[in-house]
């Protein structure tokens, strides 16, 4: 079955937003850690940015699973 003409340009459109989103959530955790000198989240002060960055890390990486190449069929 044939792909519509822009479904490669989604797919890679959606793959690149995963991707950022992913980096960005490792990103605000390295950041976060270094300014504050903290790198355990779940304590009282700092529970707020783990809110942040974990949904960021997961929808990203669930992101890069869907969206990821498909492999050609084998027959």
């Amino acid at each position: 079955m044939a792909e519509p003409e822009g479904a490669e340009f989604q797919r890679k459109a959606a793959f690149a937003f995963y991707t950022l989103l992913l980096a960005g959530g490792i990103a605000l955790y390295w950041i976060w850690g270094l300014l504050y000198d903290t790198w355990y989240p779940f304590t009282k002060g700092n529970i707020a940015i783990y809110v942040v960055y974990a949904p960021m890390i997961a929808f990203g990486v669930i992101g890069l699973l869907l969206y990821k190449k498909k492999r050609p069929a084998t027959q």
